[in-house]
């Protein structure tokens, strides 16, 4: 009887931050799914009426959509390689013994609490700027002319922005799971002859792979959902070389006024998410079971 009422206790006390939680969940994804079958424009609210699949239809076959899907890609794909092969090499470097390891590893990883909103303005800035950016200043230096990154190679820039930010995310799982390995493994197949290419292929990628399926997982997640960095580096441009489906959505529903539109393109978003998430799940579920 007592543990029945604990129980219950205990539950009632949980209670209430579950309902907060799926409200925050619910309510605004059942408010976005109810605008996007409906015309509503910013500019005439009062004039609104069912639109049916309309909206869906309008988002999916607009000219930037599919630009828009294949940057996502890129980006995602682009930017989980740079951090996986550069979260490995990092994770193997700071491993080893040396003078001063704790502060190299807090410099590290700095970069991942940086916003980013500040993280893209600095690289814009001071960085990518073809005038004052310091990779301006180092080609002048070689005596070659200033390449402006923002504009000939946006989607690039955008990959390289991300990736910096969210490399010492990856090294820190990959350090944490590197350190677990067992040493006495790598000393035997030292003694047997192995050579440290065979020792890493053999024995530390296979001790990484769960490792590196929770980085892929995370960051893919958050990967399909950027927006600062390209709001304030490239506005999508030039054109939609470098427009996402989340910056396509935001462009739908803010700059076009096209409430509805931009809660459709809000809810492919949110599939195809939902779509991805599931197929990365599966492999690591895999991964984790083997």
């Amino acid at each position: 009887m007592a543990t029945q009422h604990s129980r219950f206790a205990a539950r009632l006390m949980v209670a209430p931050s579950v309902v907060l939680l799926f409200l925050w969940m619910i309510v605004p994804l059942v408010t976005t799914l109810y605008f996007s079958f409906i015309n509503y424009n910013l500019l005439n609210p009062m004039q609104t009426g069912w639109a049916g699949f309309s909206n869906y239809f309008y988002f999916v076959t607009d000219q930037a959509f599919v630009q828009a899907l294949w940057n996502t890609i890129a980006i995602v794909v682009g930017v989980l390689l740079i951090t996986v092969v550069g979260g490995i090499l990092l994770a193997l470097l700071m491993d080893m013994p040396f003078w001063g390891q704790g502060i190299v590893r807090v410099f590290v990883i700095a970069p991942f609490f940086v916003m980013p909103t500040v993280s893209a303005l600095v690289w814009k800035n001071m960085f990518m700027n073809p005038v004052n950016g310091m990779f301006a200043h180092i080609a002048k230096g070689l005596g070659l002319q200033p390449y402006d990154f923002l504009s000939q190679s946006p989607l690039l820039s955008i990959i390289v922005i991300v990736a910096w930010q969210w490399l010492p995310f990856a090294t820190l799982i990959l350090l944490t799971s590197l350190q677990s390995l067992d040493s006495e493994q790598q000393e035997a197949a030292e003694m047997d002859g192995a050579s440290w290419l065979s020792r890493f292929i053999y024995l530390t990628v296979p001790h990484l792979t769960r490792a590196i399926t929770v980085v892929i997982l995370i960051q893919t997640i958050f990967l399909l959902s950027v927006f600062a960095e390209i709001f304030v580096t490239t506005n999508g441009g030039p054109g939609t070389a470098s427009t996402t489906i989340t910056y396509l959505v935001y462009v739908q529903s803010l700059l076009n006024y096209d409430v509805g539109g931009g809660s459709a393109g809000g809810i492919v978003a949110v599939i195809l998410a939902n779509i991805v998430a599931f197929f990365v799940m599966r492999m690591i579920g895999k991964n984790l079971d083997a």
